[in-house]
């Protein structure tokens, strides 16, 4: 932990002490050495257990590469604050980290799940060294879109890069990973293809190879102005430019969608393995932003590689309704992984989704 000071208060969020952390990690994707990353962390109200309060990571989902988009600077957005605030409830401390680059120097790594996996344990480990009496070494890591992958990624890595830390459970919701050897061919996952503005977030977040041409040189003259503002605004800002200026793949690039999907690596791909700890994996129905069949290739994948998991789906909930929908049942699996208690294992019983269903209405969050 390099600093902490309290952080203003967030009525979403009824934590006993709420702090902006400073803390170290290592890049993995420029070789930077050891750089600053900064986070968020939370205490539950009431007197810690014997040993400390057990530690949930939050990975919070795509909110742009600025560093003005970062929890720590802005606060979090009302659906994830509800989501820690549940956490805190249970008795459970939240560490959120921004990621690498995102409120700190240097270019944030988006969806690359070995740095994001980093930020994810490096903030973990700072929050235990900084509060060794009030925290517990009792891990359970849970991330959402962005953070699905961080989250699966923190856990992959967490037995070579974090083998001190003690992780329980993983959680991840609106499955963003893809496993290229996997049983089932996910394709894109988008159901109308990746909006520009996420490619060009990939484009100035280390999507591009080192030799690859500069992201200006990809991008026609519309493109540009929502390249130029993905480099200083968060996405609410970006999704208006990019509908102002009628953007799409094949107008916002240089020979459109072909030429943009060859030159960006597939950073999400992750290798077919075994997990270290207990899987949960949730996906809203009605999902528009990464496809219930997406997913489910994803969960397919991960049962082929022998994980013992349990996969949750939820009628007529989307991409951001799954946060908070899922959390009842998240907590049951994290409590039964506690006690000690067997967990339904999905594998044997999967279902291919269809097509994404429409949303629930009057639903909090669930748009």
């Amino acid at each position: 932990m390099l600093r902490e000071e309290p952080m203003k208060h967030q009525p979403e969020i009824a934590a006993a002490q709420s702090r902006r952390i400073l803390y170290t990690s290592r890049d993995v994707r420029w070789d930077a050495g050891i750089v600053p990353v900064s986070g968020t962390l939370y205490f539950p109200q009431g007197r810690a257990p014997s040993g400390g309060w057990p530690l949930v990571a939050w990975a919070h989902g795509t909110l742009g590469v600025a560093d003005t988009c970062a929890p720590s600077w802005t606060g979090h957005a009302p659906r994830d604050a509800s989501y820690i605030n549940k956490w805190l409830q249970q008795g459970f401390a939240v560490v959120a980290t921004d990621y690498q680059g995102l409120g700190g120097p240097g270019p944030h790594p988006y969806l690359i799940w070995q740095a994001e996996g980093r930020s994810v344990l490096d903030s973990v480990r700072a929050a235990l060294q900084a509060h060794p009496q009030q925290l517990a070494n009792r891990l359970v890591i849970t991330g959402q879109s962005q953070g699905s992958g961080a989250s699966l990624g923190a856990s992959y890595i967490a037995p070579g890069y974090a083998p001190e830390l003690k992780l329980l459970a993983t959680i991840a919701s609106g499955l963003v990973a893809t496993f290229p050897h996997g049983p089932v061919a996910a394709g894109d996952g988008r159901i109308h293809g990746t909006p520009p503005r996420l490619e060009m977030l990939r484009l100035i977040g280390g999507s591009l190879a080192d030799d690859a041409p500069a992201p200006e040189s990809l991008v026609t003259d519309n493109g540009a102005k929502l390249l130029a503002r993905a480099r200083v605004s968060c996405m609410p800002e970006l999704g208006h430019v990019q509908r102002r200026l009628h953007l799409n793949a094949n107008n916002a690039f240089i020979g459109g969608s072909e030429r943009i999907t060859s030159v960006l690596k597939p950073v999400t791909d992750m290798p077919s393995a075994r997990f270290p700890a207990p899987l949960f994996l949730a996906t809203g129905l009605a999902d528009r932003t990464l496809s219930p069949y997406h997913q489910y290739a994803a969960v397919a994948a991960l049962c082929a590689a022998g994980n013992p998991l349990e996969w949750k789906t939820y009628q007529g909930i989307t991409h951001n309704g799954i946060v908070n929908t899922a959390f009842a049942d998240e907590l049951t699996f994290v409590q039964a992984v506690l006690a000690g208690k067997p967990r339904p294992d999905s594998c044997g019983t999967l279902v291919v989704p269809g097509k994404a269903q429409p949303a629930l209405k009057d639903i909090l969050y669930n748009n």
